[in-house]
């Protein structure tokens, strides 16, 4: 039986064991957005076991109307998220993660934008 996730749309399908001997590609890169919402941050609270107010002074920024999670910087250029840990190459939040998170590498985005999605990440397999 195949590991490969695929969903409609797509001309890519996904296997999440390369996340195994991934440096974690989708975490860590260019500045961007991680993009949390309301019930995530209360979610993330809670699996923190701190106030939505600590999450949000210590952890996240706001953009206009939105939050997202704030990044530390490991070079010139790149980033990561702050709840990658970088020795042991994998999300401290794993099981509280954002949908941004949860839904990578079906973004709308690589629909158009593929060979960017092939670059990044070791597991994705084209269809």
């Amino acid at each position: 039986m195949s590991n490969l996730i695929r969903k409609d749309g797509y001309n890519f399908a996904f296997n999440p064991k390369a996340c195994e001997s991934c440096a974690g590609n989708c975490c860590i890169g260019e500045s961007g957005y991680i993009w949390i919402n309301k019930n995530e941050i209360e979610t993330l609270a809670k699996y923190l076991n701190i106030s939505t107010e600590d999450l949000k002074e210590k952890v996240l920024f706001k953009v206009g109307y939105k939050y997202s999670i704030k990044e530390i910087k490991l070079g010139e250029d790149s980033f990561a998220c702050c709840f990658f840990n970088l020795e042991k190459k994998e999300c401290m939040i794993y099981e509280a993660r954002p949908t941004q998170c949860r839904t990578f590498p079906f973004w709308d985005y690589f629909k158009t934008n593929e060979n960017e999605v092939y670059e990044e990440c070791p597991g994705i397999k084209k269809i």
